[in-house]
């Protein structure tokens, strides 16, 4: 990913401090994000919750 695309995403972001003061972390972290994007599964089924729902007072 372009270092440009990286900034402008990072401001849109509020990470303009992070980018400021470690630029070289935040080109990491697109990198690995970019690098694991497709390790991410969406729902095909919109009202589908990526999880079990949590519920007080089970468990334990």
């Amino acid at each position: 990913m372009d270092k440009a695309v990286i900034q402008a995403l990072a401001r849109a972001a509020g990470l303009d401090k992070a980018l400021a003061d470690f630029p070289d972390d935040v080109y990491t972290a697109a990198a690995q994000a970019m690098d694991n994007a497709g390790a991410v599964k969406v729902p095909t089924d919109p009202t589908a919750e990526p999880w079990p729902p949590m519920k007080a007072g089970e468990g334990l």
